[in-house]
Parts: structure tokens; sequence; C-alpha cells
């Protein structure tokens, strides 16, 4: 890991106006996430993460105070020039999926490459291969409106990683899997953050993923209430644990998928 944060905020601050109130949803907060760490975001329903977090990727202007990513401050960048930087360096996975209805599968996942002007042939390919690793290769013609909240997701997960990006933002990315498959999807992104390079910051309120991460920042009524470093060994106990049983770096097609495949087989 590099010896400066890629990921930085100063003095962050955001109020909201509900009514004649202010509601304050960060008060003050200063934190550094360093290249390649697996950091997650963690606290009650309603104790600022989701806004962290959506501060940290540029989605919303604080108040007051910079948020930095690499030498850039985000902060003060336009609509215009925020939309630029966040093609070119981040990727993001969004509770709502934020997935094209008209578009399949594998075209919502190869669309940021097709941004970056890759051709359709290699796009595609690069698309069917991040949808393989999160078990959905059957699943690459369907619509959304043909999948699962699950499965959409996943796809979400997908096209986050297919660009490689200096740093993904996710907003619960398994909530809508069950345990098995969340295990399953977790080791993936792990596995796929590590080989890039990709600093992989995660809002949850799962404590056994949170476990696995590098950094853990708790969040209580807009404050970090604490900001730790997870030591090499509970990092590995942790992981060791979650990830039993799993010796592949793809989520499995689901066995429904599988059955129905080996059923037009007999």
């Amino acid at each position: 890991m590099g010896l400066n944060p890629i990921v930085r905020v100063e003095h962050l601050r955001k109020v909201y106006r509900v009514g004649k109130e202010k509601v304050v949803a960060l008060n003050d907060v200063n934190i550094g996430i360093m290249p390649g760490e697996v950091c997650c975001i963690v606290g009650a329903s309603g104790s600022g993460k989701s806004t962290l977090l959506n501060q940290l990727a540029g989605l919303e202007k604080p108040t007051r105070g910079k948020v930095y990513i690499g030498k850039h401050e985000i902060s003060a960048m336009t609509e215009n020039e925020l939309a630029k930087f966040r093609q070119a360096h981040l990727g993001f996975i969004f509770q709502s999926y934020n997935l094209l209805q008209n578009l399949t599968a594998v075209e919502n996942v190869a669309m940021p490459l097709m941004f970056k002007g890759v051709g359709r042939k290699e796009r595609t390919k690069l698309a069917m291969a991040q949808l393989k690793r999160m078990g959905l290769a059957k699943r690459a013609n369907h619509k959304p409106t043909e999948m699962s909240g699950g499965q959409q997701q996943r796809v979400g997960i997908a096209r986050a990683f297919v660009l490689k990006p200096r740093v993904i933002f996710a907003d619960e990315p398994t909530g809508n899997l069950d345990t098995k498959t969340t295990r399953q999807v977790l080791y993936s992104m792990l596995e796929m953050a590590k080989e890039n390079g990709t600093t992989f910051v995660m809002v949850t309120h799962e404590k056994d993923l949170a476990g696995c991460a590098d950094r853990i920042i708790t969040i209580q009524d807009g404050n970090v209430l604490s900001d730790i470093v997870v030591d090499d060994a509970t990092k590995a106990k942790n992981r060791a644990a979650m990830f039993e049983g799993i010796a592949t770096n793809s989520v499995p097609d689901e066995p429904v998928e599988a059955q129905a495949d080996n059923a037009s087989k007999a």
C-alpha cells in the first residue's frame, strides 16, 4: 500500500434542511483510506454511513469540508468534471441496482466499456467474463425484468468491476442476496479488488462482512466513532470463517439453472 491515502476527507460536514429544521448528517469527519484497502463503513440506520459514502463518491456536495480522490479535490469539481472523473476512475454498486431496463445483462455490464471506446466484440467478451464470475453466464441475454433482485445486484457488481477502476464504492452490495451467495459474491469481489489493485469502499450493516475488511470505520450520529485498521491475523481468521468451503474465485451458476440445463440435455 502507498503512503498517501487515495480517498481522504477533511472536516467534512453535511447538513440537510427538512422543512424549517436542520439535520446534521455528518459533523466534522476526517478519514483517509489507503490504496488497495477494503474499507467497510458501518453504523446503525440513520447514522450517516450512506451519506458519507455519497460524499466520498462525489454523488453529493458537502456543506463544508473537502473530499479528495488521489490528488483531485472532487468536492470542488463541477458536475461535468465529476462525470468525466467518475467515468475514468470510479465504479459504483447501488442498492437500487440502477440497471437500464431495456438492455440485457451483458449489455448493462458492457456499457461503461462502450463509453471508453472499447469495440463491441471486446466489450462483450469482457462483460461475459465478469458475468461468469458472478454466476450469471446463463442470464447474459436476460433483461432486468426477467431477473430476481439478487441477480440484478450481481449484474450491478459485474458492471462496477468491468473497467477495473481505481476505487469502487458499494452501498450494501450483498443486501439482496441469501447467505450462501453473499459469501461467494464477497469472496469474488475481494479477489477482483486484489487482482486489480482496486480500493473497495463498502457500506454494510453485517458484522461478518465488515470483519473481512482491512479497515472498519464506524459512524454514529454523523461522527466517526472509530477508525480501525484490522490486523492481519484477525483478518485472516475472519476471512477463513467467512469463506470456509469456497475454493473458487467465481460464483457458481444457480442450482435451479443448472437443473434446467441438465433437463434440456436429457
